[in-house]
C-alpha cells in the first residue's frame, strides 16, 4: 500500500495490523520523525512531486489529504471553492492538466484533495492501475469523494462513499469521516458498525442497536480509576464559549490538535491534563506508540484513528475482521507488532487465517 499524506501513521498502523506492507509520503518533519521512530517506511516530501511510478509494486492507494480548508474549524476556503474543485475532477477525468490552475486557489491546500485522483489516473494510464483505493477526510469533503467515484467508475472501479462515525467502530471518541472506497475486483462496501452510536439523550434502544457492543468510553480506554469529567477545548453549537462536557463513562469529543487544552475534573477538583500517550490511545494508537518530533498534539489530532482505518481497509479488501482482533491489536505493544511485521509474520496466526480474503 502507498499512503499519501501519511501523517504520523494512522492508516499505516492499521495496515500493519492487517499484515500489509506500506510506504507513506509525508512532508511534515515532525510527523516523519514519529514515522521513522515507529519503523514505518517513509518518503519525506510533497505528494505533488511524486507519482505512482515510484511505487510499482503497490496495489492499494490510500490517503487522507489535509483537511484544514474544509473543516468547520477552519476558515472554509475549501468549502467555498467546492464547485471549482468538482469541476477540476471532471476535467482531470477528461485528461486535462489542471496543475497551473490549482496553484491559483486562495489556499493551495484546497487542491491537495485532488492528488489521489492524479495518482489513480497516472497509474491507470501506465497500465498498472491500483486494485483498491481508500480515501478519508472530514465530512465536508463527501461531495468531492462522490465526484471522484464517478470519475473512477469508467476506469473499471466499483465504488462506495459515505460518512462513518468513529465510535460505531470501537473508537472512544465521536469523530465523523467521509470515506471513499474503490475496487476493481469486486463490489466494495462500507464496514458495518460493531458498536453503538453515542447519543447524549437516552433513546429507546432499537433492536439493531442492542445487537451491537456498547460504545467505548474514555474511562475504560485510559484505565483511570477515578471518575472524571472532560471539558472540551472548543465550543459547541456555534458558541466558542460553550465548552462541551462529557463524563469518563462517555466517548471523548473529536480529538484535535489542541487536545492538550482539554481540562479534566473530578469531584475533588481539577486533575492533570491528558498525557500525549493518553491522547494517542483515544485515537486508538498503541499505548507505547513512539510519538517523536515537535507538536505531537497536532500530529495526534491530524491522524485517522487506526481502529477506524482498519475497519475501512478490511472492508475495501473484502476481509472479515475476527471478533476481538482489534481489541487485541490496540492492547498489544507497538514494538511487538513492529517486530512481527519486520520478519513478515503476523502477531496472531488464528487471526491471520481469519483475515484471508
Amino acid at each position: 500500500m502507498v499512503d499519501l499524506f501519511a501523517g504520523p501513521g494512522g492508516l499505516d498502523v492499521a495496515a500493519r495490523w492487517l499484515g500489509l506492507s506500506v510506504a507513506g509520503i509525508e512532508w511534515d518533519e515532525n510527523a516523519c520523525a514519529t514515522r521513522r521512530t515507529a519503523g514505518l517506511e517513509t518518503v519525506q516530501g510533497d505528494v505533488r512531486e511524486h507519482g505512482p511510478a515510484e511505487f510499482p509494486k503497490a496495489t492499494i492507494l490510500a490517503g487522507g489529504p489535509p483537511c484544514q480548508t474544509y473543516t468547520v474549524a477552519g476558515a472554509g476556503a475549501g468549502r467555498k471553492a467546492l464547485d471549482q474543485v468538482l469541476s477540476f475532477i471532471a476535467r482531470m477525468a477528461d485528461g486535462e492538466d489542471v496543475t497551473t490552475e490549482l496553484a491559483t486557489l486562495d489556499d493551495e491546500r484546497t487542491g491537495l484533495v485532488l492528488q489521489p485522483l492524479r495518482w489513480a489516473l497516472e497509474a491507470h494510464e501506465a497500465g498498472n492501475a491500483y486494485e483498491v483505493i481508500v480515501l478519508e477526510q472530514v465530512p465536508a469533503v463527501l461531495p468531492v469523494w462522490e465526484a471522484m467515484a464517478r470519475a473512477l467508475e469508467p476506469l473499471g472501479y466499483k465504488t462506495v462513499t459515505g460518512i462513518l462515525h468513529a465510535e460505531e467502530y470501537g473508537v472512544p471518541q465521536t469523530r465523523r469521516r467521509a470515506i471513499l472506497i474503490a475496487n476493481r475486483c469486486g463490489m466494495p462496501f462500507l464496514p458495518a458498525p460493531t458498536h453503538q452510536k453515542f447519543r447524549r439523550k437516552a433513546l429507546k434502544e432499537s433492536t439493531d442497536q442492542s445487537a451491537l457492543l456498547p460504545y467505548r468510553s474514555m474511562g475504560e480506554t485510559l484505565g483511570r480509576p477515578q471518575p472524571f469529567e472532560l471539558v472540551s477545548n472548543y465550543g459547541t453549537g456555534g458558541d466558542p464559549k460553550a465548552r462541551g462536557r462529557r463524563t469518563s463513562k462517555e466517548p471523548a469529543f473529536t480529538v484535535t490538535g489542541k487536545v492538550s487544552r482539554n481540562r479534566l475534573f473530578s469531584h475533588e477538583g481539577e486533575l492533570d491534563r491528558l498525557k500525549l500517550s493518553e491522547a494517542g490511545r483515544l485515537q486508538t494508537f498503541p499505548g507505547d506508540y513512539p510519538w517523536s518530533g515537535k507538536d505531537v498534539s497536532q500530529q495526534i489530532g491530524n491522524a485517522i484513528p487506526p481502529r477506524l482505518a482498519a475497519h475501512v481497509l478490511a472492508a475495501a479488501l473484502g476481509r472479515e475482521l475476527p471478533a476481538g482482533f482489534l481489541d487485541l491489536m490496540t492492547r498489544t505493544k507497538w514494538t511487538d507488532i513492529d517486530d512481527e511485521a519486520k520478519d513478515g509474520s503476523h502477531i496472531n496466526a488464528d487471526a491471520d487465517d481469519a483475515l484471508m480474503v
